[in-house]
């Protein structure tokens, strides 16, 4: 299957996010004076030189024919794009381990990467715009405050609501945990479940907006403490418990969470899944659909939404860092209109950029216009690059016992804590 802009959001916990992330040994500190390029162009005189930029392959129609039209237009270098099906995530880790290609590439940054240098700091680059990003987005592409990638679009996830269905059952859309659980509850009848967020249960997608919800998150301070060592992480996980055990969660759909089969085919009257799926509903179900942040906890908590972004970047091996930068800076920075072309017209995602999302027609208006400002108020990044695989899969695994067998949601966050911990300690210090 093809990956496509939302395939780091298809979480199944965070795996996607931090492949790699848990293996640096390497030391803090900045990168060794071989590695600070200036992003000016080339000087005019110089001879073009040919750069290599990689994308993984969209999914959606037209973005691969649009990236290469974008690269063939830039004046300063020739652009060759190279579309990279399967594990691209792999394939990107290994070439920089080894190799000067690509120049420019997309990913999100893992923190061994900054460790080991092989990626180049972009701060000098974003400087003029950084205020334009979105800091849930942003962050995604920073380690120890400095920025490695040029964020190119946003996707997220909401909570979508069949409209006619919960005005029959009379029920409101919730604002509380709790709400979603009665309302879950209420709209299961007639061969209708209340609530799909996976086949999992809602363990893949629905932990970090648990932890949001109770105002926690997997880290905290600058990325150097455990951000959900805290009571009320077991008490906002155990709501999962009690999600899988009234019968309103819908299991064993065709499709999972990402796909809206579940939505438009009246399999649940609630399902947490991806802005890209907008245009699928909309035909689906016309104006019968709402959508949400996934809601707080209580009075003390907030509501919020999950963000990822992959972004541009340029590999420290490369022979024209300066020139890629260049590259980096015309597209991601200077090219509004092709970077409002490139998050809007193929699949439905929000630019990057504020100010190209306030230009965005798409988000103007109706479920759109909400889910585009839950991003601009709610948005919270999943994991992040100081969160490794390690950290993560005992997370996984302690929601997981809590949500299907009942296991003490105490002891069960405690233990991922310690994980957590030990991971940080390794990395820190």
């Amino acid at each position: 299957m093809q990956q496509n802009r939302r395939s780091f959001l298809a979480l199944a916990g965070v795996g996607a996010l931090v492949a790699a992330c848990g293996s640096n040994t390497g030391r803090q500190g900045t990168p060794p004076p071989s590695t600070a390029y200036s992003a000016g162009p080339p000087p005019s005189d110089a001879p073009k030189v040919t750069l290599q930029q990689w994308y993984h392959a969209y999914g959606e129609d037209g973005v691969q024919d649009a990236v290469k039209r974008y690269a063939a237009t830039y004046p300063a270098a020739t652009v060759n794009v190279q579309w990279n099906p399967g594990d691209y995530d792999s394939k990107i880790v290994t070439a920089l381990q080894n190799s000067a290609v690509p120049d420019v590439f997309e990913a999100q940054v893992k923190i061994d990467w900054v460790r080991q240098n092989q990626v180049v700091p972009l701060d000098d680059v974003i400087a003029p715009v950084k205020s334009d990003f979105s800091p849930a987005v942003l962050a995604a592409q920073t380690v120890d405050g400095k920025v490695y990638g040029i964020p190119q679009a946003t996707d997220t996830q909401v909570l979508f609501y069949r409209k006619s269905l919960l005005q029959a059952a009379g029920v409101q859309p919730p604002q509380t945990v709790d709400e979603l659980i009665d309302a879950a509850a209420k709209l299961t009848k007639d061969g209708v479940k209340g609530f799909f967020a996976g086949n999992d249960g809602g363990v893949g997608v629905l932990t970090g907006p648990l932890l949001w919800s109770a105002g926690l998150d997997y880290l905290k301070n600058g990325n150097r403490e455990v951000g959900f060592d805290d009571p009320r992480a077991a008490t906002a996980l155990a709501k999962l418990h009690t999600l899988n055990t009234n019968g309103s969660l819908l299991l064993g759909a065709p499709a999972d969470w990402s796909d809206p089969g579940a939505l438009i085919d009246g399999l649940a009257a609630m399902q947490w899944t991806g802005l890209w799926n907008v245009p699928k509903i909309r035909d689906a179900l016309d104006d019968d659909f709402g959508v949400l942040p996934f809601p707080k906890l209580d009075g003390t908590g907030a509501p919020s939404v999950p963000v990822g972004a992959y972004g541009a970047m340029v590999n420290a091996k490369s022979a024209h860092i300066a020139e890629a930068k260049a590259f980096v800076k015309w597209l991601w920075i200077d090219k509004t209109d092709d970077q409002l072309e490139f998050a809007t017209k193929f699949g439905f995602h929000v630019p990057a950029r504020q100010s190209l999302a306030d230009r965005a027609d798409s988000l103007k208006t109706g479920p759109a216009a909400d889910a585009a400002r839950f991003v601009k108020e709610n948005s919270h990044l999943v994991g992040g690059p100081v969160w490794t695989q390690q950290s993560n899969t005992a997370l996984s695994d302690a929601v997981a016992k809590i949500a299907k067998e009942g296991a003490d949601p105490v002891a069960q966050t405690k233990t991922a804590v310690e994980v957590a911990k030990s991971e940080l300690k390794r990395l820190f210090g």
